[in-house]
């Protein structure tokens, strides 16, 4: 299915075969490398897991820098596409025609562009600010992404969230309609109802012939059987999980060191030193030594 030789090329190829690609959230080499572990086809990498790992709101406040050099190094460390969350692309269309060039170079197999205005609000907080830029200008930004990317493979998914900001499906879809118009390779839509009906009367009413990609983090219902069903949907995105269990599993931790005045309650319950010793590829190391040093 694609013609050039980047990531991009790899993403529309599992697409075509697969017709359904799964992509995991991550927030570092590490867990980019978990992962591709797991059997997941490309790595999310996400705007909100980044902002968390680094303690603050999900609010425009990681630079674009700090997203990019941390895309790059998973994309690096795991071999598998990176679907990059730029977010609403870090201003206007001449910031979009920097970022893009700047994503595919660092080897991102595509970027996910929102139709919110900058600086953005989270899209699942209660009551959030929810601001959306007029349609035009987002065609434009559109075109600006199609206009400077290198690869014609490199994917452009274009998010609308006119569902979030309670505008309808009738605004979602017109929305969707324009992007697609403007070039979008696919077109995300994203709900914070707690139940798919929203995003399946969406899925079902669209009439253009790019993909949808779906992040079904509100609406836990939503299988990958239930999504294959739908037909469609070409891209899934489980959104915040990896820096949800992360959190998770270190209070866990930390909490039963606290509470046993020691570590010998928790060493049988994590990963040994020599597992993180092979993520790490220690083994390869011992060999370069011998090799090498003399």
């Amino acid at each position: 299915m694609g013609t050039g030789t980047g990531m991009g090329t790899t993403f529309r190829e599992i697409l075509g075969k697969k017709g359904l690609v799964e992509a995991m959230a991550a927030h570092s080499p590490l867990s980019a490398m978990l992962v591709a572990e797991a059997g997941f086809d490309a790595i999310w990498a996400s705007g909100f897991e980044l902002s968390a790992m680094y303690g603050v709101p999900d609010v425009s406040v990681v630079s674009m820098t700090q997203h990019l050099d941390m895309t790059r190094a998973m994309a690096e460390r795991s071999g598998i596409p990176v679907v990059a969350d730029i977010d609403t692309g870090f201003g206007n269309a001449i910031n979009v025609l920097y970022a893009v060039e700047q994503y595919e170079r660092a080897g991102a197999a595509a970027i996910v562009m929102e139709d919110k205005s900058f600086p953005k609000v989270t899209s699942l907080i209660a009551g959030g600010r929810q601001d959306m830029v007029r349609i035009e200008e987002f065609q434009g930004k559109i075109e600006a992404a199609r206009s400077v990317r290198k690869d014609k493979d490199f994917v452009i998914v274009a998010r609308t969230e006119a569902l979030i900001a309670g505008l309808g499906q009738d605004e979602a879809l017109k929305r969707a309609r324009a992007y697609e118009a403007a070039g979008a390779d696919m077109i995300l839509v994203h709900s914070k109802q707690k139940t798919p009906d929203e995003i399946e009367a969406f899925v079902k009413a669209w009439d253009g012939k790019a993909p949808i990609a779906l992040v079904p983090t509100a609406y836990p219902q939503m299988t990958v059987a239930r999504v294959k069903e739908l037909e469609k949907i070409g891209l899934l995105i489980w959104g915040n999980h990896a820096i949800r269990a992360s959190v998770g599993a270190m209070r866990k931790t930390f909490a039963q060191i606290r509470k046993d005045g020691g570590i010998h309650g928790v060493e049988s319950q994590i990963p040994t030193v020599d597992e993180v010793f092979d993520l790490q590829g220690m083994g390869k190391v011992k060999d370069d030594e011998k090799r090498f040093l003399r």
